[in-house]
C-alpha cells in the first residue's frame, strides 16, 4: 500500500475545497504543487476519482526522491522525509475531503441501503487492531449480527496470490436452499462455510443483488435462527 492509498483509503475528495486549498483542475484531475521540509523537497500531487497519488522531489538535484518509496531505505533522514509527506498529505486529507466508513462505493452504498430498510447503523467492535475498520451490522433486538463488512485481499477468497484489496460483506445463508455461490460470491472467509457467504463489494453484483442476501441473512440471523 503507498503513502497515498494509507491516508486516502477511507476520503472522498470534495473538488470545491480542494479548488480552495490550492489545486489545480486540469484534464488530468487536480492538481497541487507545494515544497515542504524549509523547500527542501517538494510534491506535485494529483488526484481524481480513481484515487491520489504524489511525485516527491529532491529539489537539491531537481530529481524524484526514490528513498521515500524503497522500503531498502529505513535510516533517520529518509524516514523523516516520509513523516513530513504524509503530515502534508494528512493536512491535505483534513482540509479536502470527507470521511466515508468503508474503502469502496459499493459498500458505502449498501451501508445506506441497510440503515434505509433495517434502521440499522455499523459498529465497529474491534478498537484499534488490524481488524478497527471492520463492521459489523446487528439486530436491534437479539444483538445479532447479520452482516460484516472487512477489507481484505482479494486473494484470500481466490485462493491465489491476487494481492488486491476490496471490501468483502459475510451475510448468513439458508443452508436448506440452493448455493448462492457465483462470480462475486465466495465461501465464507472466516466462517462456517455451510451457513455463511462472502460477498465481494467490487460492482461484480447489483446493489439488488446484494440486497437480496443481505435479506436472507437478516431473516436467518433473527428470532432463534
Amino acid at each position: 500500500m503507498t503513502i497515498e492509498e494509507k491516508v486516502f483509503l477511507r476520503k472522498r475528495f470534495v473538488p470545491e475545497a480542494m479548488l480552495a486549498y490550492g489545486f489545480i483542475q486540469t484534464d488530468a484531475g487536480y492538481v497541487y504543487k507545494t515544497d515542504f521540509m524549509n523547500g527542501d523537497f517538494s510534491v506535485i500531487f494529483t488526484a481524481d476519482e480513481h484515487g491520489a497519488a504524489g511525485t516527491v522531489y529532491d529539489n537539491m538535484n531537481g530529481e524524484v526522491y526514490t528513498p521515500l518509496r524503497a522500503e531498502r531505505f529505513d535510516g533517520a533522514y529518509v524516514n523523516t522525509v516520509r513523516s513530513a509527506y504524509e503530515e502534508l498529505l494528512n493536512t491535505i486529507a483534513e482540509q479536502c475531503c470527507t470521511d466515508v466508513l468503508f474503502v469502496s462505493d459499493q459498500a458505502n452504498r449498501m451501508t445506506d441501503r441497510i440503515f434505509t430498510e433495517y434502521g440499522v447503523k455499523p459498529d465497529f467492535p474491534w478498537g484499534r487492531s488490524p481488524h478497527e475498520h471492520s463492521g459489523t451490522f446487528r439486530h436491534a433486538d437479539s444483538g445479532k449480527w447479520f452482516a460484516l463488512i472487512m477489507h481484505i485481499r482479494k486473494g484470500l477468497l481466490t485462493k491465489d496470490a491476487d494481492g488486491t484489496t476490496i471490501d468483502v460483506m459475510n451475510l448468513k445463508i439458508d443452508p436448506n436452499a440452493p448455493s448462492p455461490l457465483c462470480d462475486g460470491v465466495y465461501p465464507a472467509y472466516h466462517m462456517n462455510h455451510k451457513s455463511w457467504i462472502t460477498v465481494a463489494l467490487d460492482e461484480t453484483l447489483s446493489d439488488d443483488a446484494v440486497a437480496a442476501l443481505v435479506e436472507t441473512s437478516f431473516r436467518m440471523t433473527g428470532g432463534k435462527n
